[in-house]
């Protein structure tokens, strides 16, 4: 293997493909990666405090507040009042938010099935094995 094709240089390529098709695809929406994260995590949860959204993000709560700030100021997110506790916010989808949220997803699922197609079930697989194992 030579020195460019390196476990790790490989994976940065592959990464760093995978990054920029996942931007192209948000382009439509003016959705960065970190925000699609944060509409899909919505999504799913529905409404979260704060420091449950950064902890499913796998980040720290500062840049979730960045993420939902952003989502906020697009009209996709909003902040209320957590009913079984008055000191804390919860972070939940607007209609839009849950529009867009739907739509982003669809997208990122259509250009992940043409980014991975071209590998048969078998490799999929035993990649998806490999990446949880590397992922701890």
């Amino acid at each position: 293997m030579a020195e460019d094709e390196s476990l790790p240089e490989l994976f940065r390529l592959v990464n760093r493909r995978l990054r920029h098709l996942a931007r192209q695809a948000l382009e439509p929406w003016d959705v960065t990666v970190g925000q699609s994260r944060a509409l899909g995590v919505l999504l799913r949860g529905g409404p979260l405090r704060l420091n449950e959204l950064a902890e499913r993000l796998r980040i720290v709560p500062r840049s979730a507040t960045e993420v939902v700030d952003a989502l906020q100021a697009a009209g996709l997110a909003e902040r209320r009042p957590d009913p079984h506790d008055r000191r804390a916010v919860l972070v939940a989808l607007t209609d839009e938010g849950r529009r867009v949220g739907e739509t982003v997803r669809a997208a990122r699922e259509a250009e992940a099935e043409r980014f991975f197609g071209v590998l048969g079930a078998a490799d999929r697989g035993e990649l998806a094995r490999i990446l949880r194992v590397l992922a701890g």
